[in-house]
């Protein structure tokens, strides 16, 4: 099942150190959940300056419960970066199915 994770950082003077401090970690997760065919596509949420201000993932697990699983070790988690997290199902269209590497 896939799921659109929309994480936003803390806003407070602290946030981006935070985040920079935990990168490192979350891009290795990241890239073992990219190699497994979890992770399916990210990107950083940004300000109108171009500052990093949160995340957005598309993931696939076999239930809400491996998500939630995973999120309790993601670095950006246990870092205290992401604030708030949105957990949404959904589905990668047809359309777009070629942009993302499927699980074999």
């Amino acid at each position: 099942m896939q799921f659109i994770i929309i994480a936003h950082d803390g806003d407070d003077e602290g946030a981006l150190a935070r985040r920079l401090a935990a990168r490192e970690g979350h891009l290795a997760t990241s890239a073992a959940g990219i190699k497994t065919g979890e992770h399916l596509v990210g990107a950083a949420l940004l300000d109108d300056a171009g500052k990093m201000r949160g995340s957005v993932m598309i993931v696939e697990y076999p239930s809400r419960k491996e998500v939630d699983e995973w999120l309790a070790k993601e670095p950006y988690v246990t870092g205290g970066v992401w604030k708030k997290i949105e957990v949404i199902p959904c589905k990668i269209g047809p359309s777009f199915e070629h942009l993302v590497k499927r699980k074999v």
